[in-house]
């Protein structure tokens, strides 16, 4: 949309504002650095908004909760929009100037009604309008989404749908504005900023542009690499199913237990005539491995760079020695290359990010003495003189030229992929919870007085309505399989919803419940919204 895959706004800017909407991000417990951040902003004055099926800890601070269906984002959204038209609240001079498709946009949004919307959504009419009148008579607003916007089978839409209200709003390219996407991982912005990304290299520059190829082969000694994208990981298991892709090599990662519809991908990765993983600690996926390399923990082990939501670059010093027989990261992919025949030496950290300024505009300025001295530098960061960029696409309102206009979106609500049937009426959301981390591989290693062990959560309602006791042990079961699972209730869910994690396969693989309906532009896949049923151990073992 901006021609830039990263956050808009500095953390500073939500202890700053007037206004935050939390959509799909339950950030106190997912992403609780940030969250102290915004607890800054509400209590300077900002108003909180949180949008998510769960009334969840996050939602508890908030002034509205707007308890959404599952996979109805868009339908909010759009509703919202129209009534920020419909009450002359757009910011008409901004959309003239700097944006492109508004008029497009605005015929699509017209047949969102808020009746519409609150059929569509669950959300009351009258809190709808609320909050769409809020956003937009508000100085200063921040949009911040996780992976419950982005784990959809539409999930781009869903991201533009958000974008197109900050634009209806000349809510971007501001101080106390912008638009924010909350990593799910650590430096998960420095994965795709260093290229990590199908069709792009460092810095987001298009690996099919001919003149960014030629000056990376140039500096690369003429090195010969792909001029078209690859495969993201949702295509790659597409390619092994076909056959077309016969070896693996996993670096941090853990797809026999992160990925949906667990047990087609534990399958396509047994299939694989060589699979590498390459990893701090011996995880289910390297358990498949034909070979494992150990590798040093990045945050404690290394030396190197990590780049948090709000684009800024910081140091990672090593403070330990790795485990005997672990090795840098950096050396062992220098060492694969040599015994492939490309001798690159024994670079330094350092040497490796200073080959990257060199090759990446946006990082050009950011030496690791100015690092060190300033703290972490946000990107883009042109030269040596440049203090980094607290907030993006500030050239919206200066004079932005055709090209460079931020372009509306007309998208169109489309339901879960995994209907709600009789059989199978109950929608399972998955997420994450404070104490635990992903697939739980390094988290597991440790204990929490927070930690209870997998369950699915379901509404008090739905527990009596099942006959189903807090604490009893059910079969769930979805369209690709089943689990054995402790229920428990939990008041922050409404009837009709269940809630999981992912953080303890080896009590409950999770993901053999999930869809694997992927979003055909990034490649997610739909980890929030699947149908699934809940019966008795004993009734189950009947049938």
């Amino acid at each position: 949309m901006f021609g830039a895959g990263g956050g808009t706004s500095s953390y500073k800017e939500a202890e700053e504002t007037d206004l935050i909407i939390l959509w799909g991000s339950n950030a106190r417990e997912t992403h609780p650095i940030f969250f102290h951040h915004v607890l800054r902003g509400v209590r300077n004055g900002a108003r909180l908004i949180a949008v998510d099926p769960r009334r969840t800890s996050s939602a508890e601070w908030a002034d509205v909760w707007m308890g959404i269906d599952v996979g109805s984002d868009i339908a909010l959204a759009n509703a919202m929009a129209r009534e920020i038209i419909h009450n002359d609240l757009i910011d008409g001079e901004f959309i003239a100037h700097s944006t492109t498709g508004y008029d497009e946009f605005a015929r699509c949004v017209e047949a969102y009604t808020l009746e519409r919307a609150e059929a569509e959504t669950g959300v009351p009419a009258k809190a709808i309008q609320e909050v769409a009148l809020a956003y937009a008579r508000a100085k200063t607003g921040m949009i911040c989404w996780t992976l419950g916007i982005t784990e959809h089978h539409n999930a781009v839409d869903n991201v533009v749908a958000l974008i197109n209200l900050a634009l209806l709003t000349g809510k971007v390219g501001r101080y106390g504005c912008g638009l924010n996407p909350l990593r799910g991982q650590n430096n998960v912005q420095g994965g795709g900023d260093m290229g990590a990304i199908p069709a792009r290299m460092p810095g987001f520059q298009d690996l099919e542009d001919p003149q960014v190829h030629e000056k990376f082969s140039r500096a690369w000694d003429g090195a010969q690499f792909p001029h078209k994208k690859g495969w993201h990981l949702s295509e790659m298991f597409e390619a092994m199913d076909h056959g077309d892709l016969h070896a693996l090599y996993i670096v941090g990662e853990n797809p026999a237990r992160s990925e949906a519809d667990q047990t087609r991908a534990v399958r396509l990765l047994g299939g694989l005539d060589h699979l590498v993983v390459q990893d701090i600690l011996l995880t289910q996926t390297a358990e498949m491995a034909h070979v494992v390399l150990p590798a040093a923990a990045g945050w404690a082990e290394s030396e190197g760079t990590v780049t948090n939501s709000e684009r800024r670059v910081q140091r990672v010093r090593r403070a330990l020695e790795p485990a005997a027989g672990a090795r840098d990261d950096i050396a062992i992919i220098c060492e694969i290359a040599r015994r492939l025949g490309a001798d690159w030496g024994q670079p330094t950290a350092e040497q490796v990010w200073d080959e990257c300024r060199r090759l990446s505009p946006m990082h050009a300025g950011m030496k690791y003495s100015r690092l060190d001295e300033l703290g972490g530098i946000q990107w883009p960061c042109p030269d040596e003189s440049h203090p980094g960029t607290p907030f993006l696409h500030g050239r919206l309102w200066a004079n932005p030229v055709e090209g460079s206009l931020a372009p509306f979106h007309a998208v169109e609500h489309d339901p879960p992929v995994d209907k709600l049937t009789e059989e199978f009426p109950i929608r399972l959301t998955t997420g994450r919870r404070l104490d635990s981390f992903n697939t739980g591989v390094q988290t597991g290693e440790y204990t929490s007085p927070l930690r209870r062990g997998e369950a699915v959560m379901v509404s008090p309602e739905d527990g009596e309505r099942l006959g189903i006791a807090d604490g009893e042990r059910v079969r769930a079961s979805s369209r690709r399989g089943s689990v054995e699972v402790e229920a428990r209730y939990d008041r922050s869910l409404r009837p009709g919803l269940a809630f999981m994690t992912l953080h303890f396969p080896d009590q409950v693989s999770t993901n053999v419940l999930t869809i694997d309906a992927t979003d055909p532009k990034s490649g997610t896949a739909e980890f929030k919204a699947s149908a699934i049923r809940l019966d008795k151990i004993r009734e189950a073992a009947r049938t």
